[in-house]
This record gives structure tokens, C-alpha cells and sequence, in this order.
């Protein structure tokens, strides 16, 4: 099972949350996620051990902000798009997908992974500029993604007659 599967079925996305996920406040405020675990991280250095309590309020921020926005009155958006997108991607084994977009999205993946290993040693040796260049490295291979989404979605939402509905 690919990893986003297994990432998908632990913030149970059903597909009420994923109307939610396509309200642009939903989609652009989970950017900041990354950076909030990171400084949530990064506050053992100032506050130790209580700093298990941000560290926590953000992954908990991360599995709500999907839950508390309201579904959009439209999801015509760039931002609703790179959602609706992102579910035909996690579909692909029952939809397929054009090759070239899984070639790109897995490319994608390894640019944002690779980035990880910069924010994880900046975080670990509390170096800024490892921690800054893995952050800007993971957001331009998401934000890139996020644009594949796009065209994604484009390409695919006459696939299947779900995909076509998430539009509105």
C-alpha cells in the first residue's frame, strides 16, 4: 500500500471531510502545519519537556483542520482544485492515471522527502538553515504537487462520474 494510503486512512478522510478539506481556508491554513511542528519542535530549547504540548496542539491542528471549515460554495478554485485532485490521485488503483502524472507526483514525493532530511536535522541539531532550506524545499515540492493536482484533476474529471460531481 503506497504511503499517502496509509496517511489518508489515519486522518479517516470520508467523503464529507474531503468536501470540507476543498474550502480554500481548509486547504491553504493546512500549510502551516509543517512549520508549526517544527517550531513546536524546535521550543524543547526554551521550554523542554513541556514542549510535548505543542508538539501535540499541532498534530491535533493537523488532523482537525480538514474537520472545521465548512464545505465550499464552490470549488473552483486553484487550491479546491489541487483537493479534488489529490483524491483522484489516492483513487488511482481504481481509476488509473496517465503515467506522466505518476512519474511527476512520485518525483514530486522524493523532492519533498529530500527536503525532510534537512528539516529533521535542523530540528534535531537546532541548525537554522538546514531546518529553513529543508522547509523551503518540502513547499516547493508541494506546492509543485499541488499544481500537478491541478492538471490532475482537469485531466481525470470526466473519468469517472464522481470526480465530475466534486466540481461546483
Amino acid at each position: 500500500m503506497a504511503f499517502e494510503h496509509t496517511i489518508a486512512r489515519a486522518f479517516a478522510m470520508s467523503d464529507e471531510v474531503w468536501a470540507r478539506h476543498a474550502n480554500p481556508w481548509s486547504a491553504w491554513t493546512r500549510t502551516s502545519t509543517l512549520p508549526l511542528i517544527v517550531l513546536a519542535l524546535w521550543s524543547r530549547e526554551w521550554i523542554g519537556w513541556w514542549a510535548l504540548l505543542p508538539t501535540a496542539a499541532a498534530l491535533v491542528w493537523t488532523w482537525l483542520n480538514p474537520r472545521v471549515f465548512a464545505k465550499p460554495r464552490a470549488t473552483g478554485s486553484w487550491i479546491s482544485k489541487a483537493v479534488l485532485g489529490e483524491r483522484v490521485w489516492l483513487n488511482r488503483d481504481q481509476v488509473p492515471v496517465p503515467d506522466h502524472h505518476r512519474r511527476m507526483a512520485r518525483l514530486l514525493g522524493l523532492v519533498g522527502g529530500f527536503g525532510m532530511i534537512f528539516v529533521a536535522w535542523g530540528v534535531i541539531d537546532l541548525a537554522i538553515w538546514p531546518a529553513l532550506l529543508g522547509l523551503a524545499v518540502v513547499y516547493l515540492g508541494k506546492f509543485w504537487f499541488l499544481d500537478r493536482m491541478v492538471w490532475l484533476y482537469e485531466d481525470m474529471k470526466d473519468a469517472d462520474p464522481r470526480y465530475r460531481s466534486w466540481l461546483y
